[in-house]
């Protein structure tokens, strides 16, 4: 089973181009900014199922998300979607609007990005959000690692800060999306001491230097075996054949020479990881 767990939707008239270039800022090749719920169903056919959200980003990034979409996706696609709902606690109605899409709506989790709103994990509008998931058994997804957008705070996005939160809510499924580059130790290590706190890979197959390194630096920490780490690809921004491929390619570096080789074991553990059966307490799918 492969499941994606890090997919963004959204509609055409929800995305703004920003200040910053996606056609160059975002990755290298840039990005085809379209990722509406058919045009997600399509670019998806080789994975089982979906994890998708609708990022509250409009002025960093430009994309003015809504929970509805995402909700609406997955009623369109119920067998191959999975909705979370996304979060802005600068927003004043952010808990009114949390709760309708985790109550009314039924999404199953809940995105934040820290870097993407300029909000710190430490910040008190935090709690009710944290509170709210461990109450309910709701896994959150955070944006952990840096960002192309300018008008942000690159200290929101190290994933140093995940461990006093999870310290704190030991009951909560927390996810640092994109193994939190480029500070990929310190999320390890964070994945590492806590047992309420995983990674997953998406977005790094297009910096496959660091992919690689990430990944011999988890496997000498001890975590890939011990289902922490996720498999994803932050459609649009990467694609699922070059995400897939870039895990299967991994050890193209070590070819030849006496680097460290990432084991097929740990390949094979991370693409075919499911989400649905670790990051709920009663699992979505065993």
């Amino acid at each position: 089973m492969i499941v994606d767990c890090h997919v963004n939707i959204f509609n055409a008239d929800q995305f703004t181009p920003p200040a910053v270039d996606l056609s160059g800022d975002a990755r290298p090749g840039g990005v085809a900014m379209k990722a509406d719920a058919d045009t997600i169903h399509d670019a998806m056919k080789d994975v089982d199922r979906a994890i998708i959200f609708s990022p509250r980003y409009k002025d960093s990034v430009g994309i003015d998300g809504d929970d509805e979409v995402t909700a609406a996706a997955v009623a369109r696609y119920p067998d191959k979607f999975v909705g979370f709902a996304c979060v802005d606690p600068r927003r004043p109605d952010y808990m009114e609007l949390l709760e309708y899409a985790t109550g009314t709506l039924k999404l199953k989790g809940v995105k934040f990005g820290p870097i993407y709103n300029s909000v710190p994990l430490d910040d008190p509008r935090l709690d009710a959000v944290y509170a709210h998931c461990q109450k309910n058994d709701l896994p959150l997804t955070m944006h952990m690692g840096t960002t192309f957008a300018r008008d942000t705070l690159l200290d929101a996005g190290r994933p140093l800060h995940v461990d006093a939160v999870a310290q704190r809510y030991p009951d909560l499924k927390m996810i640092m999306a994109h193994l939190g580059h480029p500070w990929v130790d310190e999320c390890i290590v964070v994945a590492r001491k806590r047992p309420n706190v995983y990674a997953e890979v998406s977005a790094l197959c297009y910096r496959p230097w660091q992919f690689y390194q990430a990944l011999v630096s988890a496997e000498e920490y001890l975590i890939t075996d011990k289902n922490k780490i996720f498999w994803g690809t932050d459609f649009p921004f990467a694609q699922v054949g070059e995400s897939i491929d870039g895990l299967r390619n991994i050890n193209r570096f070590a070819e030849g020479t006496a680097l460290p080789r990432v084991s097929q074991e740990t390949i094979d553990a991370i693409l075919n990881a499911n989400p649905l059966a670790h990051w709920w307490h009663t699992p979505l799918v065993s």
